[in-house]
């Protein structure tokens, strides 16, 4: 089995974001962030460059453009998340579960990524290409694989690449009880979650190191200036009918 040292030499250079979608400002305490210490414990022990946000503690406008300023807002953090974000091989949302859904705080986060994913790249790709997303879930009632597909298919629609069991968390008992950290809830030594979050964990690494010896996708099918220049793959000119 490798150790720190094998994965650190493996991971060395890669860098991931957790965006937590808690409604809590800091410095209360967020179960999501338990789980969110878990994942990122792993990921710094096998020298992977680690950032976490609480994104509820940033102004971030409400709207579907890159800098909401230009439409009317008085201000707005994203841009300046955005480029943090695109600084990370990997982008690992989380969130708790309200009403049996993601919270409106990752509903907002969401869709400021979907507001630049016209973007593109360097190589003519939309600009997520070529990064590794997943999520974390908590909640004391039913919804997580809700709340992941719902996470999942917006991060892979965005061209983000999503490896095999990307997504993990931790729910109670149906009805109130104790959230993740609450003394005796059994979220932290939950074996389930645990192998789950460690499963992710490292599928998240090991995809992201794979795409970043690739360079990426590869700009071949997949160009949005080509496509714009008129260039159809596989598909009928209609200039040469």
């Amino acid at each position: 089995m490798s150790g720190p040292e094998t994965g650190g030499s493996r991971f060395g250079g890669l860098r991931a974001m957790f965006v937590n979608a808690t409604l809590k400002r800091s410095p209360e305490t967020s179960n999501t962030g338990g789980l969110i210490d878990l994942s990122s414990g792993i990921m710094r022990g096998l020298g992977v460059e680690v950032e976490v946000v609480r994104a509820v503690d940033h102004d971030i406008a409400t709207g579907v453009w890159p800098d909401m300023t230009e439409h009317g807002w008085a201000s707005d953090a994203w841009p300046h998340l955005y480029e943090r974000i695109m600084a990370a091989d990997i982008l690992v949302l989380c969130g708790p579960i309200w009403l049996g859904d993601n919270s409106s705080v990752m509903k907002r986060v969401i869709e400021r990524l979907y507001a630049c994913s016209s973007l593109l790249n360097d190589a003519g790709q939309y600009a997520y290409y070529g990064r590794v997303g997943g999520c974390l879930i908590t909640g004391n009632e039913d919804g997580v694989k809700h709340c992941a597909m719902n996470v999942l298919y917006s991060l892979q629609h965005l061209g983000f690449t999503i490896p095999p069991q990307a997504d993990a968390g931790w729910i109670g008992e149906a009805g109130p009880g104790p959230s993740y950290l609450d003394p005796g809830s059994g979220g932290p030594e939950n074996d389930f979650t645990n192998r789950n979050t460690t499963f992710m964990t490292y599928n998240l690494l090991h995809l992201a190191a794979l795409l970043k010896r690739a360079g990426g996708i590869p700009a071949e099918g997949n160009l949005r200036t080509e496509w714009d220049a008129g260039c159809r793959p596989h598909l009928p000119n209609p200039e040469h009918r």
